[in-house]
């Protein structure tokens, strides 16, 4: 079944008929392949996951997630067409994630796209990461402008104002670990399998108390993160355990870590908000998945009366339907890439805006 925002699917206004965007995602470890009617309807969003692969090795190895999307890349593209029920003939455009990403992954798919594109006669969109995940709430919610996105992720932290539709403006970044990368590193400490995030979620949830630990507001005004203070203190707070023979309890580490995370992502997004008058709170990311987020993020918008929009966790992860609804706001302008489109693992948010 077709999945769409609640509101009809517009038309694009670049044609008359309906816009059939096929779209590629391989920028890490997950090979996405996506068919998207009139840039919110969602006819199929086939995605393949190399966890179980990489959590033999505790981490993303890049060599072997490229080899994996070579593998996967034509199977996954042909089961997009099926479960579609599209033609390559009725296709209207071709999008990729281009960048940012692991480079290896990254070619693999822009290959695949330019080489569709180029069979089918077919523009090509080249489309950044950051924007897919922000416009993953596009396929479910309308989004009013101007709108702030806490954009949370294994490599991605970040606070974006969105003035008007496509235009980004980046007011806030990690200085260091991403709220991802930080999950897992606490996690490989506490021992929990690859990837930690939902692991610490779940204990956090369970745990009764809380190990107290620091919170990085960094200076005064500032929108910036870092966790890479918090990661050393949870360290630091296990290892001085360990020695005296009391060992922390995981839950009461996984609360404390959480709660400190959670707290400063949510209070800066809020100001953020505020500040800038925003009219919504986007949550994007894989990262927004986590149960413990969401709550605190729900419970803080409805007191500060800021409407949220937040995906589905289906559409939190990389997938390929986030891509085609970014590149809908390229095709409804004209604004197309070049056959020789290149990956670029360190592709700017900002540049990527529409024009």
């Amino acid at each position: 079944m077709a999945l769409m925002r609640k509101e009809e699917a517009g038309g694009s206004g670049a044609e008359s008929g309906p816009v059939y965007i096929l779209a590629i995602e391989t920028s890490c470890d997950e090979t996405s392949v996506a068919i998207v009617r009139d840039g919110t309807e969602i006819l199929a969003n086939v995605v393949s996951s190399q966890v179980e692969t990489h959590r033999l090795y505790g981490g993303v190895v890049p060599e072997v997630a490229s080899r994996q999307h070579v593998e996967m890349i034509t199977l996954i593209i042909e089961e997009a067409f099926a479960k579609a029920g599209v033609r390559p003939g009725q296709l209207s455009a071709v999008a990729v994630t281009y960048g940012p990403g692991l480079i290896g992954a990254l070619l693999v798919g822009v290959v695949a796209a330019k080489t569709l594109a180029c069979a089918l006669e077919l523009p090509l969109i080249g489309v950044h990461h950051i924007a897919g995940h922000i416009y993953a709430n596009e396929l479910v919610h309308r989004v009013e402008y101007p709108c702030m996105s806490l954009v949370v992720s294994g490599g991605h932290t970040e606070l974006v104002y969105v003035e008007s539709e496509g235009v980004f403006r980046i007011i806030g970044q990690t200085r260091d670990d991403a709220a991802g990368e930080a999950y897992d590193k606490v996690a490989r400490a506490l021992k929990l399998p690859y990837p930690g995030g939902p692991h610490i979620d779940r204990l956090a949830h369970a745990a009764e108390e809380a190990v107290p630990l620091p919170r990085a507001w960094l200076e005064p005004g500032s929108y910036d993160f870092s966790f890479s203070g918090l990661k050393s203190a949870v360290l630091a707070a296990l290892n001085t355990a360990a020695m005296k023979g009391q060992p922390l309890a995981p839950e009461a580490v996984a609360k404390g870590f959480q709660d400190s995370v959670v707290e400063v992502l949510v209070e800066k997004a809020l100001r953020a908000v505020q500040e800038y008058g925003a009219k919504q709170l986007l949550l994007a990311g894989g990262v927004a998945a986590n149960k413990g987020l969401r709550a605190a993020l729900e419970a803080r918008c409805a007191q500060a009366g800021v409407p949220l929009l937040a995906p589905p966790l289906s559409l939190c992860t990389d997938n390929a339907a986030m891509i085609a609804a970014a590149a809908f706001l390229k095709f409804r302008r004209g604004q197309f890439s070049p056959m020789d489109l290149k990956a670029e693992p360190l592709l700017s948010l900002e540049a990527w805006s529409v024009s």
